[in-house]
């Protein structure tokens, strides 16, 4: 995988999706926040049945932390993990008020410091509220990252570093839901959908499915090879 190949990749991707952005509903980057911390082991669409109800009646962190253990619990008890995350959120409530003037801060060290947010909840927030030019790393992305060899790494650090290093300038701010969407609905885990995908001529996947029918040039349709 070189300098030109990873661009084409990128570039590919941003054609198929032209609005890249995050399947969590939020108006606000304290709702983005709560939206996050509840997705850990939790699908996009199992946290915005949730937190379409919280919001409706709290989502300031005042409101939520009114709400109290039992009360926010209730809001949260069809989420994985409820139980820890009601806890995480009342601190981060707690904390945002004390420390930040009830604000979402724009910093990872700051973000790092709230409950129940860690490297890639942080990188998410910087990225997608405050459009930041960094990556968060999560199942899709490190599938994705070490199927294509667009930037391999034995672990989440290293992926991101890598994808640091690689991404090329303009795609920076958008790599992380290129990827994710990618991984999401094309790559699979199991099963990836390679006869469909955009990138599969530049992949370097071993394992991935060819069209009965590709002839010497792969492309995919509609999609030059040229530079």
């Amino acid at each position: 995988m070189n300098k030109t190949l990873r661009y084409r990749i990128f570039e590919r991707l941003a054609q198929a999706i032209p609005s890249p952005t995050t399947e969590l509903v939020y108006s606000t980057p304290f709702e983005l926040l709560v939206a996050v911390v509840l997705s850990a082991q939790a699908t996009d669409k199992g946290v915005n049945k949730a937190t379409a109800r919280l919001f409706a009646v709290a989502h300031t962190p005042e409101a939520i932390l009114a709400l109290g253990e039992e009360g926010l619990r209730d809001y949260l008890k069809t989420i994985n993990l409820y139980n820890s995350k009601t806890r995480h959120l009342l601190g981060l409530c707690q904390r945002l008020i004390e420390q930040h003037g009830s604000q979402v801060p724009d910093t990872r060290a700051e973000l790092e410091a709230l409950p129940g947010v860690g490297r890639k909840t942080a990188n998410v927030i910087l990225n997608t509220a405050f459009g930041q030019p960094v990556i968060a790393v999560d199942t899709h992305i490190f599938r994705v990252a070490n199927r294509t060899r667009l930037a391999p790494g034995k672990t989440v650090r290293a992926v991101e570093k890598n994808l640091e290093k690689h991404t090329p300038e303009n795609y920076l701010k958008d790599a992380h839901h290129l990827l994710i969407l990618h991984g999401r609905y094309t790559c699979k885990a199991r099963k990836p959908v390679c006869p469909e995908c955009v990138i599969r001529d530049l992949c370097e996947y071993q394992d991935k499915v060819v069209l009965p029918d590709a002839g010497s040039s792969d492309a995919a349709p509609g999609v030059s090879l040229e530079p």
